[in-house]
């Protein structure tokens, strides 16, 4: 398989809006957000090489790093103290099946990844990232009031907020970040999709179905009452009410730039600049966002029992590391049938026509 270069960190925090508020924001923000992409730029080279060994060599690289597989279900949380990557995982705190502790983040990011474990292995029947019992490493208080949170490519990591432009404990307390960073693994371990253009965006749009899948599960709430907002309330409340909106694109927060429709396509290169968010896989990830969206609302109920199951099928057995926005519909429309039948087929079908991704 051919090397990504491209492949940085997978995080939470839009870089476009880092970016913005590098250059625009208040004297804190600025601040703030510089913190927060050098960081960002730093952990880029570590989960393109761990990235690539999982896939190449089939390795799983969690375990190479001291982590472990099991029978049993295996999900740890450690304390990084502040401290930055050379200190990851940090301090064991808490082990699987173990009580809860004083740290309210500790907790919060056992939980989340409990959460997602369920949704995976109930729904799906994926036993962890992997589907071979991976264990769930998380490592929370990492850097100095640190705005992210990220899948470096074998455990999740997660900044404390600055109260700047996250708020203070926003990112544990949040289980569809969780689950989004989470499904970054998935991804990893099953069609490698680059994070670049249109691949990468599709990467993101996937993290985000999936990261709104689990809160809905979590809530047993039907397609049709959810939000669809990935990150409500994590952004400090002049920022905006959400990093993403799956059925609005464009409204979470100010100077939001998902589209919803290829109409609207940005088309930025992949570069160095984090303006240009690895030709715009945050951004235009808001146009296969909204025909998940449109499908699961058609197709009625809960979303996790057949669009879920559509997109989790196509993600595992169809898509390649350089999929492209046509190729993927027309996998989920191929599927839907496959699985379901002509009803089901014809309500994804719509909701990508609808979108402008096929005719």
């Amino acid at each position: 398989m051919k090397e990504n270069k491209h492949t940085p960190c997978c995080s939470i925090a839009p870089p476009d809006l880092l970016a913005r508020l590098a250059i625009e924001g208040s004297h804190e923000q600025q601040e703030a957000a510089v913190r927060a992409l050098a960081t960002s730029a730093a952990m880029r080279s570590q989960r393109a090489v761990v990235g690539r060994l999982n896939r190449q060599f089939n390795l799983n690289m969690g375990q190479m790093m001291g982590f472990t597989i099991s029978a049993d279900r295996k999900l740890t949380v450690y304390d990084t103290q502040n401290n930055g990557r050379t200190f990851l995982p940090g301090v064991r705190i808490r082990g699987w099946g173990e009580p809860a502790v004083e740290d309210q983040g500790v907790n919060e990011a056992y939980d989340g990844s409990s959460a997602t474990y369920d949704f995976y292995h109930d729904v799906l029947q994926r036993d962890s990232l992997d589907g071979a019992g991976m264990e769930l490493i998380s490592s929370v208080h990492y850097g100095v009031g640190f705005d992210n949170a990220f899948w470096d490519g074998g455990q999740m990591v997660y900044g404390d907020g600055s109260g700047r432009i996250f708020q203070v404990g926003a990112l544990t307390r949040a289980l569809d970040v969780i689950a989004h960073e989470l499904t970054h693994g998935v991804t990893d371990y099953t069609a490698g999709l680059i994070y670049s253009k249109q691949a990468g965006a599709l990467n993101e749009s996937l993290s985000d179905v999936f990261g709104s899948l689990v809160k809905q599960y979590s809530l047993k709430q039907a397609a049709a009452d959810a939000d669809w907002l990935i990150g409500e309330g994590t952004l400090v409340p002049e920022l905006g009410k959400a990093l993403r909106s799956m059925s609005h694109p464009g409204t979470a927060y100010s100077g939001d730039r998902q589209p919803g429709h290829m109409d609207d396509y940005v088309d930025l290169p992949d570069d160095n600049d984090p303006r240009n968010d690895n030709g715009g896989v945050h951004i235009n990830s808001g146009i296969p966002n909204h025909a998940f969206y449109l499908a699961a609302t058609a197709l009625g109920g809960y979303a996790w029992e057949k669009a879920g199951k559509i997109w989790y099928q196509t993600l595992v057995a169809r898509l390649r590391p350089n999929t492209q926005f046509d190729e993927a519909a027309q996998a989920t429309v191929d599927v839907a049938g496959e699985m379901f039948g002509a009803a089901e087929q014809n309500a994804v079908r719509n909701a990508w026509q609808e979108v402008g991704v096929l005719t």
